[in-house]
């Protein structure tokens, strides 16, 4: 009988991890210790890397059809706008943030996972487990106090910021926490003056402000306070939001109906390393940062979606286990760069110095009056600008147009690499007998179907999550990509 693979933690990543592993074959139990999917807005924004790589499996049109989209950020210091992002110059079908609540999230992967046929397994937890050479042994415990021992092929840790997985092998979760509190409100607003197709940040000498549209007429509202003396931040009312909104946000705006009202605080931790053995983490499991940019809840998905394909091709027999390094190593970079860029965008909020504020709000003024920098914004937020330079997975040789790395953007025209069952790298080449040579070589990791010549490379191979792999005109460094990991090479 073939050994599962074990997921821990059933909120979006473990979610999206095990669908990523189910459709390409493997077999997987996911469990969570909560009794149930959680119904708050939480999470709140799906960005376009996150859209495109959800296209490849489940699709993206679900929550698209159920979420809100967002085409702006702006900031704002009172009723003086400082400067604007477009988001539809985002180089992708899905150039906006889409505005849907974790709760819905969850909602719509459980239900695909229903569909796979796959039930997430609550009340739930694991309280140990074991690595060896041929797998990882876990013992879980049910709510009603039954206990069960598992035997999985790999083990993945996506239970969150407090960890048992993490904790239980040990690694250091290295970082600091945010000196101030924050306050977070959805609530409903009547009177706002700008439009609900818009983010909104308000740059004020006592904090920030920041507006996040769910729905029109509803908002998620965030402000950073006087950190609190006790070991948790204070969770404000509904009347002290709105003084709050009086003081640093636009004239007439009237909040009511809250529908959530939470204090928190940010941590902004990470592991160095995301793999031991035949255990590895993602999500909040391993990374932890500031909300600024609303990179988390997409990041960890995305740790999902670099993961899987890797783990299906092991377990395949394509590919060796030294694949399954790469994981690591590229999802590593990718949160030490998400975890500076979201620190950077806080530190930049909530500078306390008038000196300082004033320097801030002239630079936000000149360089978002250039296109530009509106773009570079945009297309940093939206992650379609993640790429893994020093990826082992890499291509020695390059091209002029395409480095490998970097992402391939969908086409219209094409299915994206990974589609379907299927996670085979794709070729970009005209038929001949170069190309014949690869796919015959490599058939259990090049698809078959040919894809039409990208500007600047006679070949170029796509990694089946729809990164570059190699961009040149020698077949040798197709060859010796594929040598470098595949098992029947």
């Amino acid at each position: 009988m073939t050994k599962p693979v074990l997921i821990i933690g059933g909120g979006p990543v473990g979610m999206t991890m095990a669908s990523e592993l189910v459709r390409y074959g493997l077999p997987v139990r996911i469990i969570d210790k909560a009794a149930h999917r959680t119904d708050k807005s939480k999470a709140l924004v799906l960005w376009s890397r996150t859209l495109e790589l959800l296209d490849r499996g489940m699709g993206a049109e679900r929550f698209v059809e159920r979420g809100f989209k967002v085409d702006g950020v702006t900031f704002a210091q009172g009723d003086k706008e400082v400067g604007h992002a477009c988001l539809d110059t985002i180089d992708s079908r899905y150039n906006y943030a889409l505005m849907i609540p974790q709760s819905e999230t969850e909602r719509l992967l459980e239900e695909y996972l229903a569909e796979q046929g796959v039930t997430v397994e609550r009340e739930t937890e694991a309280t140990a487990f074991a690595i060896r050479d041929d797998g990882v042994s876990a013992v879980v415990q049910k709510n009603d106090g039954t206990s069960e021992t598992i035997e999985a092929e790999w083990l993945i840790g996506c239970d969150g910021a407090h960890s048992i997985v993490r904790r239980t092998l040990d690694l250091p979760f290295v970082g600091e926490t945010n000196t101030s509190d924050w306050m977070l409100a959805d609530v409903h607003m009547t009177g706002y003056p700008r439009s609900d197709r818009s983010m909104s940040i308000y740059w004020h000498r006592d904090g920030v402000l920041i507006f996040l549209p769910i729905t029109p007429g509803r908002y998620r509202l965030i402000v950073d306070v006087p950190r609190s003396p006790g070991d948790q931040p204070l969770t404000l009312s509904l009347e002290q939001m709105q003084s709050l909104v009086d003081q640093r946000g636009p004239a007439g705006t009237r909040l009511f109906d809250p529908v959530w009202l939470s204090g928190f605080r940010i941590n902004e931790r990470k592991v160095a390393e995301y793999q031991q053995g035949r255990i590895f983490l993602a999500g909040d499991a391993a990374h932890i940062h500031s909300p600024a940019g609303g990179q988390g809840m997409n990041t960890g998905m995305q740790d999902a979606f670099n993961l899987a394909w890797k783990l299906a091709l092991v377990f395949r027999q394509a590919c060796r286990p030294a694949l399954l390094e790469t994981y690591s190593h590229e999802r590593s970079q990718v949160g030490d760069a998400v975890l500076k860029s979201a620190g950077r965008l806080t530190a930049v909020a909530t500078l306390r110095d008038p000196v300082a504020q004033a320097l801030r709000n002239l630079a936000g003024h000149v360089l978002l009056g250039w296109e530009k920098v509106g773009h570079a914004l945009a297309e940093q937020m939206s992650e379609t600008t993640i790429h893994y330079p020093e990826s082992a997975l890499n291509g020695t040789g390059r091209s002029a147009d395409i480095q490998p790395g970097e992402r391939f953007a969908p086409r219209e025209s094409e299915r994206p690499a990974g589609t379907g069952d299927d996670p085979r790298f794709v070729l970009h080449a005209v038929t001949g007998p170069m190309a014949t040579d690869l796919t015959s070589r490599f058939p259990e990791l090049i698809d078959p179907i040919l894809r039409p010549l990208v500007p600047g490379a006679a070949l170029t191979l796509v990694r089946p999550d729809g990164y570059v792999s190699v961009a040149n005109n020698d077949p040798d460094h197709v060859t010796e990509v594929l040598e470098r990991f595949g098992r029947h090479s």
